[in-house]
């Protein structure tokens, strides 16, 4: 399998996700703007998806991916489909049943999640009904995990790529086409969320019934949990829903503190999330897609300097992308929050506190990327205690960097604290995997950081210069002069960028690799 190209692919539906995921932020902002009411939709939409990385694409996936890939490797096609089966069994009841308790416990998580919208009343039981409404899609999202497992592991990556794309157009039709219509308009978002989710599932089945592993569900959950498979699953998901867990417990503690500051900071920093997921998607979640079922199958085959390689691989991509990323985060904030969202409800206030936001979480990029490359080193060999303890460790240091930039920088601290925190944990991660040499540096490593370096250095006095040039805010009386100079500064800092690294001799053939079979 060429790797390359192969990231290639998936980052081209990734793309187009996070494209579709724009314009409904887009259209979001200018409906809805940040208000009381959006903080009430961002942290109903927060807890569902909380649970959903939690059990099912995080604790998840990370436990399921390398068995899945030992069975395929091992065991043959017959006990691969009855492992399959018996997982998705009871993985339908247990999100059956969380569901069900969530719905009629949605009043007290809001309170514990959000304890500052109880000052307002209108907008917690808003957040509460829309929580409710939206509460069933983290069992949808279980299914697409447990598809997007399997797909993966059997090469098919893109469909698992683009399955998001439905989730933003039924935002994207919700905005346009219902709100105006609705007594309360946000809650046509939550509804979006809904038929968002069935979506997902539908597109799923084609593709597995394809490969011959569209799960039999059974009514009889005992059934799944007999299974020696599941049950080496639910042991290695045990610690792992503890490592993913450390992160949401993080997030929930964050969504808290946003919620008792000013009016909107859930929303500003919502909106910030979402331009910084273009790198982190593009890059991180792409590249650990590729990477976990390609690292379970080396580890299968005892093949340790494949399994260093393909590390090696990710961690030099990583650096070459994610940190002008960072850079263009930090440097082209306004820029980019301005032409991106300052229209309709959306105001110059709100450009600049999720321009802060931004830059806050700019500098902790490169963290949030290399936590989805290095993870997967440890979980494909299905060592998940590891991540555990670092989480944990993790979790603790941001909360007291919280107690610090949250009085200094308000909402952006928030961001702050999860970049610097990521950063604390790719560190730890990659510490441990070079102690055990599980990983191995190829050579080159220190030519390639000061060539990186040189280039970031005149990327960085590229785009502080263009964008000097131009009033972004002023300029919303002029929308599509707007949108030309962003598209003008992002040509020249591309130009800034990528001309020195091609000067100094970096070329894309560099980083083409084959996967071994």
């Amino acid at each position: 399998m060429n790797l390359h190209k192969t990231l290639a692919a998936i980052s081209g539906m990734t793309m187009l996700s996070r494209i579709t995921g724009l314009v409904r932020e887009i259209l979001f902002a200018r409906a809805f703007g940040a208000s009381a009411y959006t903080d009430a939709f961002n942290i109903a939409f927060r807890i569902p998806n909380l649970l959903r990385r939690l059990f099912a694409e995080g604790a998840f996936s990370q436990a399921f991916v390398p068995i899945l890939a030992e069975y395929k490797n091992q065991r043959g096609e017959q006990q691969t489909k009855h492992l399959v089966d018996h997982v998705a069994t009871v993985l339908m009841w247990v999100m059956l049943v969380t569901c069900v308790a969530g719905i009629l416990a949605t009043p007290f998580v809001v309170y514990f999640i959000a304890t500052g919208l109880q000052y307002n009343p209108d907008a917690f039981n808003a957040s509460v009904v829309m929580t409710r409404i939206m509460f069933p899609y983290i069992g949808f999202m279980a299914f697409v995990a447990l598809a997007g497992g399997i797909l993966n592991t059997w090469k098919e990556f893109k469909i698992p790529a683009v399955t998001s794309v439905l989730l933003n157009l039924a935002f994207i039709i919700a905005s346009l086409f219902v709100a105006p219509f609705m007594a309360q308009p946000i809650y046509a978002m939550a509804f979006a969320v809904l038929v968002g989710g069935i979506l997902q599932v539908a597109i799923q089945v084609p593709a597995l019934m394809k490969i011959g592993m569209l799960p039999h569900l059974y009514w009889n959950p005992l059934l799944g949990l007999r299974d020696e498979g599941v049950k080496r699953v639910l042991k290695k998901m045990g610690p792992a829903i503890f490592a993913v867990s450390a992160a949401q417990i993080s997030l929930m503690i964050n969504t808290n503190i946003a919620s008792r500051l000013e009016h909107g900071s859930v929303s500003w920093l919502s909106y910030a999330d979402r331009l910084m997921e273009f790198p982190t998607a593009l890059l991180g979640v792409a590249l650990g897609t590729i990477l976990l079922p390609s690292l379970s199958n080396a580890h299968a085959a005892q093949d340790m300097e494949e399994y260093s390689s393909l590390l090696d691989w990710g961690l030099r991509l990583t650096f070459m992308l994610a940190m002008p990323s960072a850079v263009a985060l930090a440097t082209l904030s306004e820029p980019l929050t301005a032409t991106l969202f300052h229209y309709g409800r959306f105001d110059a206030l709100s450009v600049t506190m999720t321009g802060h936001a931004l830059v806050a979480y700019g500098v902790g990029l490169i963290g949030l990327v290399m936590v989805k490359i290095l993870a997967p080193g440890f979980y494909a060999k299905q060592d998940i205690r590891t991540p555990v303890i670092i989480a944990v460790g993790v979790l603790i240091a941001t909360q007291l960097m919280n107690s610090v930039f949250v009085p200094l920088f308000a909402h952006a601290g928030l961001a702050l604290s999860i970049g610097l925190g990521a950063c604390l944990n790719a560190l730890c991660l990659f510490i441990g995997l070079r102690r055990r040499q599980i990983y191995v540096p190829r050579p080159g490593w220190g030519l390639f950081l000061v060539r990186l370096t040189g280039a970031l250095l005149v990327l960085a006095g590229a785009s502080l210069w263009i964008a000097g040039h131009f009033d972004w805010i002023a300029l919303r009386a002029h929308p599509l002069m707007r949108i030309g100079a962003l598209a003008l500064v992002m040509l020249v800092c591309a130009l800034a960028y990528f001309g020195p690294l091609f000067a100094m001799g970096f070329r894309l053939r560099e980083f083409k690799r084959i996967a071994r079979r």
